[in-house]
């Protein structure tokens, strides 16, 4: 990795991190919320809805300004609406008697400002280094940190609950300042990226329309493979969601676990994802072939696992193969995303990792209602349907991601 870059890629990495907590530190405690606040499953999964939900409109545009005027001028202020998001849940959970609807619209204002943050970080670090090893390495460094925040998260956020079941909303904006601080002092932007005056001396940069032909050209040339990989993150994240709203209510629903301990069984998963995503990013290198058949793989271990989940009800093997398909969703990701950020010149790479990460946001808001849902017929039900997503993502990175007939570079 370059010299005096790792400061810089720590500093980048915090940001998918923090918002990774901000998001899933809510899991284990949606069962004291729902009680606390005497509403029902649908609606309290609905926390995670709406963050994401209009994540998933704003994410592109961010994609497009932060291509237009610079990474950090677009991650530095999205951080602090999402710390204020924050502020606004916790609040009106302390001061108000029917506190529901704010927490939502706090919960909103977080979906915005994660929506120019934690996207933005993968076109970043394309950006910051010229090897596509490093890069390679970096976004495997960015993934493991992401699902790192996976792993914290659960402990974390049922840590905080025990002292207050809103605690884990105030601690959103503590986390968002230390990472726009972060960004702000120890991030340092290659010119040719962040300059404003290039971007002004760039006829491209001027027209929208333009900017929409040249994205219209990278589709047609590259959309068989582009589409694949937007489908593979989307079901992905629907899995993780999906499935750890399941544990989690099934934990303290039935087996009485509650607090850190089941927070700690929740992370076990997670954890293993965490680590895969790590190994992955370390080895992949620029080999995309080797990406393509790494996530085809992964997601065929996961598709087999999810379907054996629905045939047990043995809780430990329950937790052992959610976190095998862990494993396979963290060896998957970290191949996506190099691919996806190696494949896009850095002109549109903003955009087209931010539609990339619409589709992940599409999974995440998709996962807990849909699981609630399924789960009211039964936990198979919920099982198999989440398994048929998982073939068809195993079939797309098998016929549809084809390294070899990728249209050169220009």
């Amino acid at each position: 990795m370059e010299k005096g870059k790792k400061w810089d890629l720590l500093s980048i990495a915090s940001i998918p991190l923090i918002m990774t907590l901000g998001n899933s530190m809510l899991i284990p405690v949606l069962p004291a919320i729902r009680d606390k606040l005497g509403i029902s499953s649908l609606q309290v999964s609905l926390m995670i809805t709406v963050y994401s939900a209009i994540a998933i409109v704003l994410i592109p545009i961010a994609g497009y300004l932060s291509d237009k005027f610079g990474r950090k001028v677009v991650i530095i202020p999205s951080l602090i609406i999402a710390g204020a998001g924050g502020l606004v849940s916790g609040l009106a959970a302390m001061w108000m008697q029917q506190p529901y609807i704010m927490i939502l619209v706090g919960r909103f204002l977080q979906g915005v400002g994660a929506a120019g943050a934690a996207p933005i970080v993968l076109p970043l670090v394309g950006d910051l280094f010229r090897k596509e090893d490093d890069v390679s390495a970096g976004l495997g460094m960015i993934e493991t940190s992401n699902t790192l925040g996976k792993v914290l998260s659960p402990i974390l956020g049922s840590a905080l609950a025990v002292w207050l079941w809103y605690l884990p909303f105030l601690a959103i904006p503590v986390f968002s300042v230390i990472s726009a601080v972060l960004v702000w002092f120890l991030v340092k932007m290659p010119k040719a990226t962040n300059s404003g005056k290039e971007a002004k001396a760039d006829p491209q940069s001027k027209s929208f329309r333009s900017f929409l032909t040249s994205l219209t050209v990278i589709f047609r040339q590259k959309g068989r493979w582009l589409y694949a990989i937007f489908a593979i993150g989307g079901i992905c994240m629907f899995v993780v969601f999906g499935t750890l709203f399941y544990l989690s209510d099934v934990l303290e629903d039935q087996y009485q676990l509650k607090g850190i301990l089941k927070g700690c069984v929740l992370a076990i998963p997670l954890a293993a994802l965490c680590t895969a995503s790590f190994l992955t990013g370390k080895r992949i290198g620029q080999n995309k072939k080797k990406m393509k058949w790494i996530t085809f793989l992964g997601i065929a271990i996961l598709s087999v696992c999810i379907l054996v989940c629905a045939l047990i009800q043995n809780m430990y093997l329950l937790i052992a193969l959610l976190s095998l398909s862990g494993v396979g969703i963290g060896a998957a990701l970290p191949c996506l995303d190099a691919m996806i950020t190696e494949g896009i010149e850095k002109e549109e790479r903003g955009t087209i990792t931010s539609l990339y990460s619409s589709m992940r946001f599409i999974g995440v808001a998709a996962g807990p209602p849909v699981a609630s849902l399924l789960i009211k017929h039964s936990p198979g039900t919920m099982f198999y349907s989440i398994a048929a997503c998982c073939v068809v993502a195993a079939v797309l990175a098998l016929i549809a991601i084809r390294p070899k007939q990728e249209a050169p570079k220009t």
